[in-house]
């Protein structure tokens, strides 16, 4: 039996009575602040309790069956729940296990809170990754990897200051190699050895769907269904096990900066790269998970491309709001903006910074792995210049103690609780790379976003921001002071503010969070085995019979016999049909 998210779990631990499993945080917290040490026998004025025993009523945010506790019960035993069904045991939760061997925090910091809320649901979790969470609760369980340094603060914008040509297929290899690297690490692992050797059986294993399968060929050897985690727009390699058509028409892949509007040349390069990917991807990454896969588990174990196909679903980093409508199956759940929390307290410095912006405030950030401090010097000056022409307050991440030449109006620390900037009603332009996690910040909050993308998927994400009129791209090789400037007066834009407070609306408001869509999509996998009815027979045809290239044969043959056919029988008429001089020869022989 499973656990269902409309009853509540409460278990004894250390003397104390403690929720094991509720659908709300916040509720979560007003329940137990009545439990904190014994039952507080006195009437309570929450919103979510009405009396003494009947302490949880209709104005819940959740339709919560009605719970009963017995006050006279001693608290060092199990507390009884009298609810209209059985009480559901705590060893019945679901043991599910992360697999993320990249060492990107960006890409982390996407896993980490569907892990996180999996196991706030009462699920026990173990993570294996490059990152450890020391707040944790106990059934959430880190299991480092090790033998790889964290991508933090790691890219040098010098590498970047000229746009190089065949962009695609440079960073294909550049993601090739860190995914070779971390897969051959990740293996041959303590970490792997010793999820390998647990007794218990894993319900769901979810893995990471961007640079390796490899992990794939874990999720094999436990025998137990599997998601894919996308941090980014779902690359085209990961289209065909999706059952997820490639229309590069009007849906542009996750490594082109186009909108679903493509000229010509746009619809040419966007098709090359959409079908050249998915090759590349067999050529290389496939083959090296293969070689990987059977040096750990033997020559037995299927291809990674056959066990792709068997893939239950796949949770994306994205909303329509911000990226667009695109066609996609059931297997494709779409939690962007799932990493964004609640607010928290910032220090008293940066909080008076804001606070007291009277023109507003412009918030400058090119995430966790690029180095602010690695700027070149005359793109450093240029945006100096900028800022120093306005009245603004600018926020920045520096990672230097000191920035030469800085404006008055300009404040530097080297981390930033970006979510809680961007969100500050002051803010009124975001200056970024263009990663994922900060352009969904910026859509949640609702600022316009000046976007500079450097790689990968962050010119795909600025695209994204342009088309919905929340942003404008200022590529990194024109920046100049002049150019700042303009980027600036169009975010500071009325319409261009309005823009951005209408996708913030979109985003927001969902039928479920992003989180308890994940968190009820695993359940709902662990439940059926795999969701087996959203899988299409797409996955499993060979590439000639999905494109129609049979059917396209036939069709031709049949149109070429039917031309040739039609041809010669003209040629057979007119060859048969006599000329003039045959008629005229034909009419005396007659008359004689």
């Amino acid at each position: 039996m499973k656990y269902h998210k409309n009853v509540v779990y409460l278990r004894l631990h250390s003397g104390r009575v403690t929720l094991s499993v509720f659908p709300t945080k916040t509720f979560r917290q007003k329940i137990s602040t009545l439990f904190a040490n014994k039952i507080d026998k006195s009437r309570h004025n929450t919103s979510c309790e009405s009396h003494s025993l009947n302490l949880i009523n209709k104005d819940c945010k959740k339709h919560i069956r009605t719970m009963y506790l017995y006050e006279k019960m001693p608290i060092q035993l199990v507390v009884s729940i009298l609810l209209t069904t059985t009480v559901i045991p705590q060893s019945s939760s679901l043991r599910i296990l992360g697999l993320f061997p990249h060492p990107g925090i960006s890409h982390f910091n996407f896993f980490h809170p569907i892990m996180l809320g999996l196991a706030e649901a009462g699920h026990d979790v173990t993570v294996v990754s490059h990152f450890s969470d020391s707040h944790a609760p106990a059934n959430y369980e880190n299991v480092i990897i090790g033998g790889e340094e964290p991508m933090v603060n790691s890219v040098d914008l010098e590498l970047f200051e000229k746009r190089k040509s065949f962009r695609y297929f440079r960073e294909f290899f550049m993601i090739y190699g860190w995914g070779s690297r971390s897969c051959e690490i990740t293996l041959n692992s303590a970490a792997i050895d010793k999820i390998l050797g647990m007794k218990e059986k894993f319900d769901v294993v979810i893995v990471e769907q961007f640079n390796s399968d490899c992990m794939i060929g874990v999720a094999w050897k436990l025998q137990a269904p599997f998601i894919g985690l996308s941090s980014t727009a779902i690359i085209s390699y990961y289209y065909d096990r999706l059952g997820i058509p490639l229309l590069a028409s009007h849906v542009p892949t996750s490594v082109a900066d186009f909108t679903d509007k493509m000229t010509f040349e746009q619809r040419l390069s966007n098709w090359i790269a959409g079908h050249s990917f998915p090759i590349l991807r067999r050529l290389f990454m496939d083959r090296n998970d293969d070689a990987l896969l059977r040096k750990k588990f033997g020559e037995t174990i299927p291809s990674v491309a056959e066990l792709s196909k068997h893939i239950s679903m796949m949770f994306v980093n994205t909303h329509y709001s911000l990226s667009g409508p695109k066609p996609m199956p059931p297997t494709v759940v779409e939690v962007g903006g799932v990493h964004i929390k609640e607010p928290e307290a910032i220090d008293e410095s940066l909080q008076r910074i804001l606070d007291s912006a009277e023109h507003g405030v412009i918030y400058v950030s090119w995430g966790s792995m690029i180095r602010a401090d690695s700027l070149p010097s005359q793109k450093r000056e240029a945006l100096l210049s900028a800022f120093a022409t306005l009245k603004q307050t600018i926020v920045w991440k520096w990672e230097n103690d000191t920035i030469p030449n800085k404006p008055p109006n300009v404040y530097t620390q080297k981390w930033m609780p970006q979510r809680e900037i961007l969100c500050h009603p002051n803010v009124r332009v975001f200056l970024t790379h263009g990663g994922l996690l900060g352009s969904t910040e910026a859509a949640y909050c609702g600022v316009p976003v000046i976007a500079t993308p450097i790689y990968g998927d962050q010119f795909y994400n600025s695209a994204a921001l342009v088309n919905r009129g929340m942003g404008i791209t200022l590529q990194f090789q024109d920046m100049t002071a002049e150019t700042v400037q303009n980027a600036i007066e169009f975010a500071l834009n009325k319409s261009t503010q309005e823009n951005a407070k209408k996708v913030s609306f979109s985003f927001r408001n969902r039928e479920k969070s992003p989180i308890e869509s994940a968190v009820w999509w695993v359940e709902h996998v662990a439940a059926t085995g795999g969701v087996p009815l959203t899988k299409g027979h797409s996955t499993f045809m060979s590439w000639y019979e999905y494109h129609l290239i049979d059917v396209y044969g036939v069709v031709a043959s049949v149109v070429i016999a039917f031309i040739i056919t039609f041809a010669l029988t003209i040629k057979m008429i007119i060859w048969m049909w006599p000329t003039k001089g045959e008629e005229k020869k034909l009419s005396k022989n007659k008359v004689h």
